[in-house]
């Protein structure tokens, strides 16, 4: 099995009962836009080549291909208990999933949206999330953690990691998108900076995650603190391959999973 580059958070590793990875756009078999580890079952690629690729992240985290799980993601604040694996491109709409299964790999797709990874050491019970702005703003983290909490996980406890996502100095939003953020939460504003343009802003989404999170009183936060945008030899980015006119894009691969 081909080994693949992948990013762990020192905290989450410590907890030694888990394995987990975020993984770049290293290391896999896609070719063109999507080269090389495409892991998104929704994208144009060829199919052989995303499950060959979400093969190679299994592998690495020394399970079988078919115990790695992602739902159907709609920016939502859908959570899902896992208690079985599904088929590729079988699973449940929602953005958020929790278990307390061993041998279960929660995966979350992203190019630019925050994939947050959520362990309680304790309780035995972990997390996934991709919380992209209508998803933070809509509620996926809390709904996490509730569903978390119904596996016995207590917040106190729970350790988040915030992966590689779109940062601020690269995601310019118009007046509309702060009007509406600014309508829902008191506490947007502080993520709003000015942007370059006429009526325009800087928007953190990763601040605000780990902002959300540090509310809902999570024990600890690890932000990794790794743009997607900008960091093209590493990671997919959705806004870039917008900017480009590109006709699609690849997806990264988060994921956690109990020993």
């Amino acid at each position: 099995m081909a080994r693949v580059p992948v990013i762990e958070s020192v905290p989450l590793s410590a907890l030694g009962h888990l394995k987990h990875g975020f993984f770049t756009r290293q290391g896999g078999v896609s070719q063109g836009v999507f080269a090389t580890l495409n892991t998104g079952a929704g994208s144009s690629d060829a199919r052989a080549n995303v499950i060959e690729n979400r093969t190679r992240c299994a592998g690495h985290l020394g399970l079988e291909p078919d115990r790695l799980v992602s739902v159907f993601q709609i920016h939502s604040p859908t959570v899902h208990i896992v208690t079985h694996p599904w088929a590729i491109g079988e699973g449940p709409q929602g953005d958020g999933m929790a278990t307390r299964e061993a041998g279960l790999a929660l995966g979350i797709l992203a190019a630019d949206c925050t994939p947050v990874l959520f362990a309680d050491r304790e309780a035995r019970v972990i997390g996934a999330a991709h919380a992209g702005w209508k998803g933070a703003l809509g509620g996926v983290l809390e709904s996490t953690l509730d569903a978390m909490e119904s596996l016995g996980a207590a917040r106190s406890r729970i350790l988040a990691a915030i992966g590689p996502c779109i940062s601020q100095a690269a995601y310019e939003v118009g007046p509309e998108f702060e009007a509406r953020f600014r309508a829902e939460d008191s506490t947007a504003p502080e993520f709003f900076a000015p942007g370059a343009r006429d009526a325009h802003y800087m928007f953190d989404l990763p601040g605000y995650v780990a902002a959300r999170l540090r509310r809902a009183a999570v024990g600890a936060i690890d932000a990794l603190g790794l743009c997607t945008y900008g960091d093209e030899a590493r990671f997919f980015s959705y806004r870039r391959t917008t900017h480009r006119g590109e006709s699609d894009y690849g997806r990264n691969l988060s994921v956690i999973s109990l020993c």
